[in-house]
């Protein structure tokens, strides 16, 4: 009897063995691993507040709040396990719906997120070397690029390249032309001398073309340049009552909202 005993424990025990090792095979117990960090630079300019959720994981603004209104910064720091992808969404925390998502791997272990969002508006990726505002060379200048997120919002001309920004002086010299600008990369940079009085007018058009986006409409509005200043205007389409397209505008300047 003794022996038999012997036999079925050592048969269970054989047994896990067994199972371990085939389950080793499957989950490593050694799991590869890296740090990670997102660096994040944001604005919600939406009355209501946001959320930033890491694989589902709320992102907390401190040790109290779950929620971000205003300016946005945070350094998140995790470890990626196994080249996994880590999935930053942002939503809505009273609608629930989700305004950007964003994937990050560990081939950029150290990555940045960065948006501006407001109603009907969400910028992105500006804090990137290719978008960012460029640097003036020289004192006594003031410089431009913009991005266009929400063209064909309201216009819906079914234009879908480039365009370009004609920049223009009140006596209608021009004095630069910035781009290839379109929703997701901000245009070439243009600098010039500031000059008295301090008011440009941009028109936009197809690129490499003095033809407007809008046919049969010319799209152009004025703005105020600043002094040993470069900005990343962000141009956006609005609507009438009636959700028809009205005009382009160029109010906001990330480069008031940012340090770059």
């Amino acid at each position: 009897m003794d022996n038999l005993v012997k036999v079925v424990i050592l048969f269970f025990i054989a047994t896990f063995l067994l199972t371990s090792c085939a389950n080793d095979e499957l989950l490593p117990f050694y799991q590869e691993q890296k740090a990670g960090k997102i660096v994040i630079r944001g604005y919600n300019a939406l009355q209501d507040s946001i959320q930033i959720s890491v694989n589902n994981k709320i992102v907390t603004a401190d040790k109290k709040q779950d929620a971000f209104m205003k300016k946005v910064e945070k350094d998140y720091e995790f470890v990626f396990y196994d080249n996994e992808i880590k999935t930053v969404n942002i939503t809505n925390k009273k609608t629930n719906k989700l305004l950007y998502s964003q994937n990050f791997t560990s081939q950029n272990a150290v990555d940045t997120l960065s948006f501006y969002v407001k109603e009907n508006l969400l910028v992105s990726d500006f804090m990137s070397v290719a978008n960012k505002p460029g640097t003036l060379s020289a004192a006594g200048l003031t410089g431009y690029r913009f991005i266009f997120p929400g063209i064909n919002q309201y216009s819906k001309t079914g234009y879908n390249g480039p365009v370009d920004a004609i920049i223009r002086k009140i006596n209608g010299e021009i004095v630069g032309v910035s781009e290839n600008i379109n929703k997701n990369n901000a245009g070439s940079f243009v600098e010039f001398t500031f000059s008295l009085p301090p008011i440009i007018e941009i028109e936009l058009v197809k690129h490499g073309t003095n033809e407007s986006y809008v046919p049969g409409k010319r799209i152009a509005f004025r703005t105020v340049m600043q002094k040993n200043k470069s900005g990343l205007v962000v141009l956006e389409e609005t609507a009438n009552a009636d959700n028809s397209f009205a005009r382009v505008e160029g109010f906001l300047n990330l480069a008031d909202y940012f340090s770059f």
